[in-house]
């Protein structure tokens, strides 16, 4: 059962879905063969989102039965409101850093890359865009998919609380009927958005009635793990996904043994429309993991609580980390994507990531007193 402060683990996995997120988006970068995309279908973007849903529902749930449904309204707005403006301006900053990273580095353009041409070449409907979250170069995609997420959690916070079962059912049929109407919203130069929100909903009412379902007192399963069927089940999924993921490192071999049928009905793998592969992968990793690594000590360990650090200030280290990948990629490149270079480049990434963490931390203990004598 979830205690009613912040559970341990959601900041730690949030802290290491951030790294991955840097390591993935930096080109050429050796340690992005560590992430969990290289063993399965799912990746950290999937994470990400659900324990967005799960600690939303903790927050704004807690709000919501103390404070009554239209204070935790009030509170979910103004949240969405900080994260629209931090869009903006995350977007200005990465702009100036991709521009500069670009004149710096001869033997690519990392504007093209980095998906800015749009910018240069249509300036004003860009920035008109931009107000309208149609305007998303690489990097920007979760941050929007957040907002209207958010926006969307007051229709569904009260039954969520309180029947989850029919929310998970209606989103589930939303998810199902997205891709068969083609159901998106608009993007930049006749685009759609790359996280379709009308499947990735999924994930974060997962994550929310998860969060639900935890504060509920349910019986300790006294079997052991290897006679629990459904552990059992996600683990030899979970086995065959990454059998079939590092295989797609070696073609020949993939296409050898990849049956002809069971390749129908699994490519492609749509990120976008969160293809059903992805989602079971994740919610069997989810799962396995939740099992194999419940609250105790480990998360005491000092690089697990530089993880929790990093996952509880999560939008402040995840606009930090968008703004370092393009810095990582300039310095690369200009050692001529050296391997030393690559390391070291996506080590002090995650560092400064850390710092910046720490910083926070530290800044609001510092705060707290002062806080508490105006008060």
């Amino acid at each position: 059962m979830i205690s009613n402060g912040r559970d341990p683990r959601i900041d730690f996995f949030r802290g290491l879905a951030l790294i991955f997120i840097f390591w993935d988006h930096v080109p050429q970068n050796p340690l992005a063969h560590l992430t969990v995309r290289n063993v399965g279908f799912s990746d950290a973007a999937e994470i990400f989102v659900f324990l967005a849903g799960f600690a939303a529902l903790l927050a704004y749930g807690k709000i919501a039965r103390r404070d009554g449904y239209l204070v935790a309204c009030v509170r979910i707005l103004r949240r969405a409101w900080v994260l629209y403006v931090v869009h903006i301006f995350l977007l200005a900053l990465l702009m100036g850093i991709v521009f500069f990273a670009n004149s710096q580095v001869e033997t690519r353009d990392l504007v093209q890359e980095m998906g800015l041409q749009y910018f240069l070449t249509h300036p004003q409907q860009a920035l008109v865009d931009e107000l309208l979250l149609r305007f998303k170069p690489n990097l920007m995609d979760p941050l929007p998919l957040y907002i209207l997420l958010l926006l969307g959690l007051p229709l569904i916070l009260p039954m969520l609380l309180h029947k989850a079962e029919y929310v998970v059912g209606l989103s589930v049929l939303l998810y199902l009927l997205a891709p068969w109407f083609q159901w998106n919203l608009a993007a930049q130069e006749g685009g759609v958005w790359f996280f379709n929100p009308m499947a990735w909903q999924l994930l974060f009412v997962l994550g929310g009635a998860a969060a639900i379902h935890g504060q509920r007192e349910s019986r300790p399963e006294t079997r052991a793990l290897s006679r629990q069927p459904l552990f059992v089940t996600c683990v030899v999924y979970l086995l065959l996904c990454a059998v079939i993921a590092l295989s797609w490192k070696w073609p020949a071999l993939h296409d050898a043994f990849m049956p002809k049928l069971l390749g129908e009905w699994l490519y492609p793998i749509s990120k976008t429309n969160l293809s059903p592969a992805r989602l079971l992968h994740f919610l069997a990793m989810a799962y396995v993991v939740a099992k194999l690594l419940p609250n105790g000590i480990w998360l005491d360990h000092w690089l697990a609580r530089q993880s929790r650090r990093m996952g509880r200030y999560s939008l402040e280290v995840f606009c930090f980390g968008v703004l370092l990948a393009p810095l990582a990629d300039m310095l690369n490149a200009q050692a001529g994507d050296a391997w030393p270079v690559q390391v070291s480049s996506a080590l002090l990434g995650v560092a400064l990531m850390a710092a910046l963490a720490g910083w926070l931390d530290l800044n609001k203990r510092l705060g707290r007193p002062a806080q508490v004598v105006a008060a």
